[in-house]
């Protein structure tokens, strides 16, 4: 069975470092790969890595459908929006309609974020959550979220599997963590989540803490996000079924590594180039999180979503289908100075 693939978010950290991997993953045969983009750079972009450009408005449902259908796309990687989910469930029936027209089996591999299985999304778990849990799907669907906002981006997760299981498609939830190191795509090189760390300590000149407790959270190496993508599509490409809707929660995670670990390593790096006064990370009082609030365009409430919180989400899934990080959880602190380097750069470079 030839797989016709489509990546969004191309442009992207995470989308450009798994399109520019895609050629020497050394996969099993497939037939086209389709990068949906928005303008004639982009298209010569995607082109330049072996991907035909699909001009396409994803929220033009008949166009985005039509297009779908007509190329027999029967894999689709979607990594442009984790939290509404009309998108993703207009292709989802396209996908149902491809496999009506070829009897192909397809495929739709959802972007989610660490964020909706955290203390954030209202999943309380002081024991490893892993994301083989058969209950994951009935803690999507029931978790209250502290920030009523953000209840959405769990929902989508549940809408996501619940469209992919009415038309007969096979759906995946993967769930990147704070994903740093560099990106290999010709768009955004860089990571959100410590960015956030880093533009925040800017603005106060300290690193604060955002938790009263010493919570952890699930990292990872942006290469070895890539591979997991890849992993899941080379066995797609073999045929193999390796759990999928309700069994199909991927989280791209080596391992766990306590925020306080990291603010340390980030703030001995802000230090070392005069960005903070000095490496001391202090509770983050009212003053503080006003300050660091103004720097990430969000209301003070909001920091401690963007910058800390507790996720004891554990990725065992990857590992049973033949995916091995190659950087373990404490690469990231190894990692830091180079990753501060980065990230000012960035920051200097879009003023």
């Amino acid at each position: 069975m030839i797989h016709n693939i489509l990546l969004t978010g191309s442009s992207g950290y995470l989308g450009g470092t798994l399109l520019a991997r895609l050629k020497r993953a050394d996969l099993p045969p497939y037939g086209k790969v389709y990068a949906l983009v928005r303008s004639e750079k982009q298209a010569r972009c995607v082109q330049e890595y072996g991907a035909e450009p699909l001009f396409c408005d994803v929220d033009d449902h008949v166009q985005i459908t039509t297009a779908i259908v007509d190329r027999e796309i029967s894999v689709i990687y979607f990594l442009i929006d984790a939290y509404n989910q009309t998108r993703q469930q207009v292709m989802i029936r396209a996908l149902g309609k491809v496999k009506e027209r070829t009897g192909k089996t397809v495929h739709f591999v959802h972007t989610t974020g660490a964020k909706q299985f955290s203390r954030h999304g209202g999943v309380q778990h002081d024991r490893p959550l892993l994301d083989t849990d058969p209950m994951l799907y009935d803690i999507q669907k029931s978790a209250a979220p502290p920030y009523k906002w953000f209840a959405q981006g769990l929902r989508t997760n549940v809408a996501v599997i619940d469209t992919a299981e009415e038309n007969g498609v096979r759906g995946y939830i993967l769930a990147p963590c704070i994903v740093y190191g560099e990106g290999e795509g010709f768009g955004n090189r860089t990571s959100i989540q410590d960015v956030a760390v880093v533009k925040a300590a800017k603005k106060t000149g300290r690193v604060y803490k955002v938790d009263s407790d010493d919570p952890i959270w699930p990292v990872c190496h942006v290469s070895d996000n890539a591979a997991l993508y890849l992993q899941i599509l080379r066995q797609i490409l073999l045929g193999s079924d390796i759990g999928y809707n309700k069994n199909g929660f991927f989280l791209a995670a080596s391992g766990s590594i306590a925020w306080k670990d990291i603010y340390d390593a980030f703030a001995t790096a802000l230090a070392k180039r005069g960005v903070v006064d000095d490496s001391t990370v202090e509770e983050a009082d009212e003053t503080a999180l006003k300050g660091m609030a103004e720097a990430l365009g969000v209301d003070p409430s909001i920091v401690p979503f963007q910058v800390g919180g507790k996720c004891t989400f554990t990725a065992v899934h990857g590992k049973q289908i033949g995916w091995q990080p190659q950087y373990p959880p404490e690469h990231i602190l190894e990692a830091a100075d180079a990753e501060v380097d980065l990230i000012l750069k960035s920051l200097d470079s879009h003023g």
